[in-house]
């Protein structure tokens, strides 16, 4: 059985695209990573200013949430839940564990870099290869157990860590298949195509800690360059400070707020074809500032990668074609935003 992380070994990465920056040892933005002022057009895109309410924010406790959460998912593609039983506490020690990973110096660190073939571990943002210039970002990739990196990072003090790690994915994982159930009895679907989005027997999942240093000019740095999610459903914790930003057809950028113990939830390009483009994917972004190291974590559900994806059998007329999932995510990784297009019937 083909997993996640071994359909995301298929990437043709370079050295050049994995190696992050030592963000300790440079004092601005160097040339490599030197963006176009975001008040000139970012790929033909431009920047503006839009409502922060725009992404509602939907209270899981409230009893019309199924309801307002397919409006959100058919009317933005991202919403953001509050009151979702995920520990407070736990929360705080992932940010926690993520900032004591990031703050080690940039050799300890590159001793867990991800290969030029491989999944997980310490690196640059997996869409690097698509953009000309590098992204003032770090991460750390997670598919199942970090123990093995864990214990080169902290030969004598890895357990905290990937237990933080472990009892996250577990909430995630619960969460995650709440709100799918939810979103998917919007849509009506069987329950056939219910056990493919939530199986828990094959599903494959990864958790992605995202370090975005405090930038010396921000004004020409860029996180996390323009790109949709490849699985059916991300949730995102911000860390509690601004960064994420959406992209609204006609009108630009606007920031997504972050609020105090909500998680970001946004679709992804497969339950946009299982959807038949009811539910819109929405290209997004993070930014960076002068005085603040953010800290994000997201958390990527997919089902079995052996499985076929199309749109739902209650869609008379798919405007998708079936395809496996580890086709379309081999697709996304040589193509990336042409992915879809190429899918079209």
């Amino acid at each position: 059985m083909t997993t996640l992380s071994e359909v995301y070994r298929n990437d043709l990465m370079t050295d050049r695209h994995i190696t992050p920056l030592d963000f300790d040892s440079i004092d601005r933005v160097p040339e490599s990573h030197s963006w176009p002022p975001f008040d000139e057009p970012l790929n033909k895109i431009q920047t503006c200013d839009l409502r922060d309410s725009l992404i509602p924010v939907i209270d899981l406790t409230n009893s019309k949430s199924r309801n307002l959460i397919g409006q959100a998912c058919e009317t933005w593609g991202m919403f953001q839940v509050i009151n979702h039983g995920v520990p407070s506490d736990l929360v705080k020690k992932v940010e926690s564990e993520s900032r004591r990973l990031f703050a080690l110096p940039a050799h300890e660190k590159r001793r867990v870099l991800r290969s030029t073939g491989g999944a997980t571990g310490y690196g640059s943002a997996r869409i690097s290869p698509f953009y000309d210039k590098g992204m003032w970002h770090e991460g750390f990739t997670i598919m199942g157990s970090c123990v093995d990196d864990a214990k080169v990072l902290w030969p004598h003090d890895f357990q905290r860590f990937c237990d933080t790690m472990d009892a996250y994915q577990n909430q995630m994982r619960l969460l995650t298949h709440k709100l799918l159930l939810m979103i998917l009895e919007t849509l009506d679907v069987t329950k056939v195509e219910i056990v493919w989005a939530i199986s828990t027997h094959d599903s494959q999942s990864a958790l992605q800690l995202n370090s975005y240093p405090s930038c010396p000019n921000p004004s020409r740095a860029l996180g996390l360059a323009p790109h949709t999610d490849s699985l059916l459903l991300t949730l995102l914790n911000q860390g509690g400070i601004n960064g994420l930003e959406f992209f609204v057809e006609g009108l630009g950028w606007s920031q997504v707020q972050a609020v105090e113990g909500a998680l970001v939830v946004n679709v992804g390009d497969l339950l946009h074809i299982f959807s038949n483009a009811k539910f819109p994917i929405v290209s997004h972004r993070a930014v960076v500032n002068q005085s603040k190291h953010r800290i994000s974590v997201a958390y990527f559900h997919g089902p079995p990668v052996e499985s076929r994806v199309a749109p739902s059998a209650k869609f008379q007329k798919p405007c998708f074609k079936s395809l496996l999932v580890k086709e379309y995510l081999s697709l996304k990784a040589k193509h990336f935003y042409e992915a879809l297009s190429l899918i079209r019937t």
